[in-house]
């Protein structure tokens, strides 16, 4: 933008003029001059108008000065800037005028200068808010540029009580044609910067979504899979994976918005939208939260449209209580393609300044990169989902076809081995072996169907897993042990409980084949129990009639586990008399909190 000659204004005019004036004038002019360079030195906007403030007042010998910057409507104030004003006064004083009564208001509907003796008796005058400074006399002046109305120069009361005179008119209004075109400068410098903020946060929440760098959210496998004292199935971070995504756009809007808080909200079966990301450095909104369907707005935004509310408080069309927390507020849908993947909310504090029009589009438009960088992250997530995929069934097929085979190989020579031998203790000793390989061929046979199940499947239901490791388990046993359910057991334990009680189940199962030469065993789970202070609980309980648990038995560090395992639920684990006579046997209960 070129900056515009001054013999272009009727202003300069008013500066030519100076010359040949009063000896009182021309003494100014200096003075003059030096305000014009100090007011032109910067280009960050909120400093330049306090700048011209103080210039002004100095100049004119004024105790009070003001700016007011015209709103995008032309009809209001979108800033205004004093001096003279004692910060507490001012807090005192409360909401900044917004030029829409009063003097100010008549200076923005007719902007030409006004000077007054006493402002007080002006039938335009709307008066003083409680607090406010005595002031009488008056004068205003426009700023403008090409025509183009920027803001209005305020003076107030000079200092020796005198009135304002012409020579601080024609003074006022040259400094307002220098400060026009330093608002001028100072609006293109800031809007340039905010365009390069919102570039870069959009590059920002690009990079993040799609660098895979977060080790918190590789998406790699946690545990082995089938392997004793574990969980017995896999825990990928893909959910995480895309909670942080969405985290990253709520945080980048909040600071490009410099907004009270970032949300998004994703869209519910039901027709609403619920919040799952949230950035706010208040408890005034919470993850969770739904918007119903009802709404006004969630029809238009999940068409796609943009939702701009000068004061979320008192917009009638939201109906969620979290908006009596917020004033001007920006509601963007995330779509990509024609999809809709969620929206985007930049709620400021109530009384905060409304969104411009250039803010508006910057963050229409970081909404559409946010959502194509999540589509975008959705693809790599699933690529990635398909190499894992990919790796477990080329790690099943090779436990099936080359280390079941062996291991089988292995257990019928080791079987023709035992028939060949004279000595019993090697052929006892021959039958251990074979019976540990039994159970080995079991448990990586567990391992290739946790491999093969995709993530795709619905996952079986509790009740569905125990039959399964009680079926397993019947091979190496020889008997196929006793079971009972009580309770919603499906429908009532979580999933992390439920992979923990199927863990306890298989280790409490091997042990037992393992150790306790048992010829019955009975597994019980129980959704309906209660732990000692009253918590609703699950409770697995598996009996047996063996020979118990002898000092220094292996089977103590299993036993360890299990409690470990509880514990780390809020739960506990214990031994107990098993079913045989006289309380012969073992009876291992695990429970955990619903």
């Amino acid at each position: 933008m070129k900056a515009p000659e001054p013999e272009n204004f009727p202003e300069a005019d008013d500066a030519r003029r100076l010359q040949g004036r009063s000896t009182e004038l021309t003494a100014r002019v200096p003075q003059l001059l030096e305000a014009m360079r100090s007011v032109g030195t910067g280009l960050e906007l909120h400093s330049t108008l306090d700048r011209i403030c103080e210039t002004a007042a100095r100049l004119a010998g004024a105790r009070y000065a003001a700016l007011g910057v015209v709103d995008e409507t032309g009809d209001g104030l979108s800033d205004f800037v004093t001096y003279g004003v004692d910060e507490d006064i001012a807090r005192q004083i409360g909401h900044r005028p917004d030029g829409h009564t009063g003097l100010l208001g008549e200076l923005i509907r007719h902007p030409e200068a006004i000077r007054l003796t006493d402002l007080t008796t002006d039938p335009r005058s709307a008066g003083f808010p409680p607090h406010h400074p005595s002031m009488r006399t008056f004068l205003g002046v426009p700023i403008r540029v090409q025509g183009e109305m920027l803001g209005n120069l305020y003076l107030a009361e000079k200092h020796d009580g005198t009135e304002f005179t012409d020579h601080d008119q024609h003074m006022a209004r040259v400094l307002a044609t220098e400060a026009g075109l330093a608002i001028g400068n100072a609006r293109l410098y800031e809007a340039a910067r905010q365009r390069e903020r919102w570039i870069d946060g959009s590059v920002a929440v690009t990079t993040a979504l799609l660098s895979g760098k977060d080790a918190d959210h590789s998406g790699r496998l946690e545990h082995p899979v089938g392997t004793e004292g574990t969980e017995g199935t896999e825990r990928t971070d893909y959910a995480d994976q895309a909670h942080h995504a969405l985290t990253v756009v709520a945080e980048q809007a909040r600071k490009l918005a410099e907004s009270a808080a970032g949300l998004v909200l994703l869209p519910t079966s039901d027709g609403g939208l619920e919040i799952v990301a949230v950035s706010s450095d208040t408890p005034d909104v919470s993850v969770g939260t739904r918007i119903p369907g009802k709404s006004a707005i969630v029809a238009k935004l999940l068409a796609g449209e943009s939702v701009y509310m000068e004061d979320s408080s008192t917009d009638s069309r939201l109906v969620s209580p979290q908006a009596a927390h917020f004033g001007p507020t920006m509601v963007l849908p995330l779509h990509s393609d024609g999809r809709v993947l969620g929206v985007l909310v930049t709620p400021r504090a109530i009384g905060g300044r409304p969104f411009t029009e250039s803010e508006r589009t910057l963050a229409t438009q970081f909404a559409s990169q946010a959502a194509l960088a999540l589509m975008m992250a959705e693809a790599q997530r699933d690529r990635e989902r398909l190499a894992v995929f990919e790796d477990r069934d080329r790690i099943a097929r090779d436990l099936h076809d080359l280390v079941i085979q062996r291991l089988f190989a292995a257990g019928m020579m080791l079987e023709t081995a035992q028939r060949q031998s004279d000595v019993p203790e090697v052929r006892t000793g021959i039958g251990k072996a074979v019976d540990e390989l039994d159970v080995t061929i079991q448990e990586i046979r567990t391992a290739i169907f946790a491999l093969q199940q995709g993530s795709s499947e619905a996952p079986s239901g509790l009740r569905t897993r125990v039959l399964r490791e009680i079926n397993m388990a019947a091979v190496p046993l020889g008997f196929k042990p006793a079971h009972r359910f009580v309770g919603a057991v499906d429908s009532a334990v979580g999933e992390l409980t439920g992979k923990n009680l199927i863990a306890a189940l298989r280790e409490a199962l091997s042990n037992t084949f393992r150790h306790a030469r048992a010829s019955r065993i009975e597994v019980t789970v129980d959704a309906s129990a209660a732990l000692a202070d009253g918590t609703p609980a699950v409770r697995l309980s598996v009996a047996d009639d063996g020979v118990g648990i002898p000092e220094g038995d292996r089977r103590r560090s299993g036993l360890r586990n299990l409690r470990r395992r509880a514990e780390s639920l809020g739960g506990s684990s214990e031994v107990g008399p098993g079913l045989g006579e006289d309380g012969g046997g073992t009876t291992v209960t695990w429970q955990a909190p619903l």
